[in-house]
């Protein structure tokens, strides 16, 4: 079904992959992993056709895919057999409306509205969306956008289903669904499927086999246990152990009672806040207080309203209702000074040249900027080696870092993070979250939305759960005992 031959593809100077070989059999799963920015979205990007037909690129060697060779045949014959979802989803969704966006392909194929109405129909279902048909794609939750994005591939049935990162934005609930579907897929519609993913646990009890990915090449094919039992190499590549998803909702994992020490006073207050969007309130009745070294997450189901709620502490959202106190004056923050936000598509916030002008440009519009604390902040983000590089041409996981080490830059007095695992490996992730962590033990808040529990069990001390736009409840994380299956 794919056949790569002697690959090879640079961006300029830079080489992004080298060298790979690879046959990918009819109805077969595989799972291509690695570091972050070792090559693995230019690989399925190959793959899809995208490069070089879309993305100019210095490319050697041969793709055949559906018997379509990439180099000769257009995107629009390729799209018909080769289906891609990105790792930013909101940029492949252009409808006004979710059911829309899901039967624009089948009605591009040429299918009558029954058999149209019959695909969107099981794809809405197997992706949990039907309860949001009638609603915007672009005012949907990052997760929800993702699930559409793989719902409006669905729908086509392709012979080939691309995936980069799926579940990096998704809940348990919907994690599991995409699982399943893809496993229909696969076994009953005979799909070749190939994901990229950092996060294990869901898709290594399913694939078939598993291509380990560094330094631009492919280092081990093979099936999951024989590529992904060695600690020592996981270890060193910062990849995370494979085991079970957790079965249990965040409600059961979370001890009640997290309160704050009352000899202080809160440096950012929500009292009786509701926001969103276009007159619909998407949060209600939250009252919140963020205290100098807190340390808290914000958890809960896709579309519950965390990213709202996001915007609205980081001052870039303006409540319908209730008051925001910054050190108990009714103030909205200042964005980047009093609070910094790192979105979860970093690219939304990324918009100079190179990566070391992205992180100098706050602190020198500032006048604040110091060379040391410069050079720090791009080691502890490991962009050094990248310093000089475009950011267009960074992965995902390299625009991610950039865009954190800028909102670092100056120094904010709260951090919130939403997100941060996407286009993350594990040894990335936990670098940065441990000089976050430092910054932290200074005074500097931090508040990480996230669905990862092992990220929200390492770091966080305080958890808030979200439930329909408003606070369920609020405590410490709970430990996983012995027996328990969770992702670790």
């Amino acid at each position: 079904m794919i056949q790569v031959r002697d690959l090879s593809i640079s961006y300029g100077i830079e080489p992004v992959l080298q060298g790979i070989d690879l046959h990918i059999h009819p109805a077969e799963w595989v799972l291509v992993t690695g570091p972050s920015g070792c090559g693995k979205s230019t690989l399925v990007k190959a793959i899809s056709g995208i490069i070089p037909q879309a993305i100019p690129a210095q490319m050697s060697g041969s793709i055949t895919v559906a018997g379509l060779n990439t180099r000769d045949h257009s995107l629009a014959d390729i799209a018909q057999k080769v289906g891609m979802v990105f790792q930013n989803p909101g940029s492949q969704l252009f409808h006004l409306r979710v059911e829309d966006e899901i039967a624009f392909g089948p009605r591009n194929l040429g299918l009558d509205e029954e058999q149209v109405r019959e695909r969107v129909e099981w794809a809405l279902t197997a992706t949990g969306l039907s309860n949001l048909r009638e609603r915007k794609p672009m005012q949907l939750s990052g997760g929800q956008k993702q699930c559409v994005a793989i719902a409006s591939l669905l729908a086509m049935r392709p012979q080939v289903l691309v995936l980069d990162e799926p579940t990096a934005s998704l809940d348990l609930l919907n994690t599991y669904q995409v699982m399943e579907t893809l496993t229909q897929l696969r076994d009953h519609y005979g799909i070749t499927i190939v994901m990229v993913e950092h996060r294990l646990a869901a898709a290594s009890q399913r694939v078939d086999r598993v291509l380990l990915m560094e330094d631009y090449q492919i280092i081990d094919d093979g099936p999951p246990q024989k590529v992904l039992d060695h600690r020592e190499r996981r270890d060193a590549l910062g990849l995370r152990r494979p085991a079970d998803l957790p079965m249990s909702p965040w409600i059961q994992l979370i001890q009640p009672n997290g309160s704050h020490a009352t000899d202080q006073k809160p440096v950012l207050e929500l009292s009786g806040v509701a926001a969103g969007f276009e007159c619909r309130d998407v949060i209600r009745d939250i009252d919140l207080q963020i205290y100098p070294g807190d340390f808290v997450a914000l958890v809960g189901s896709n579309g519950s309203g965390k990213s709202t709620l996001a915007l609205v502490m980081a001052g870039l959202l303006k409540p319908t209702h209730g008051r925001v106190s910054l050190d108990g004056a009714a103030a909205r923050p200042q964005p980047g000074l009093d609070v910094t936000l790192l979105f979860q598509d970093a690219a939304d916030q990324l918009f100079t040249d190179c990566v070391d002008e992205e992180v100098a440009f706050g602190p020198q519009n500032y006048d604040c900027f110091h060379t040391d604390q410069h050079l720090q902040i791009l080691a502890q983000a490991d962009l050094l080696g990248l310093r000089y590089r475009r950011v267009t041409a960074l992965s995902v996981g390299q625009q991610q870092r950039t865009a954190l080490a800028a909102c670092l830059a100056l120094h904010p007095r709260i951090v919130i993070l939403d997100e941060p695992t996407l286009g993350q490996d594990w040894g990335h992730l936990q670098q940065l979250m441990d000089f976050l962590s430092q910054l932290n033990r200074q005074g500097t808040a931090v508040i990480l939305i996230s669905h990862d529990y092992k990220l929200v069990h390492h770091y966080a001390r305080r958890i808030f759960l979200l439930e329909d736009g408003q606070i369920k409840t609020n405590g410490h994380i709970k430990s996983i005992r012995p027996g328990e299956t969770h992702e670790i």
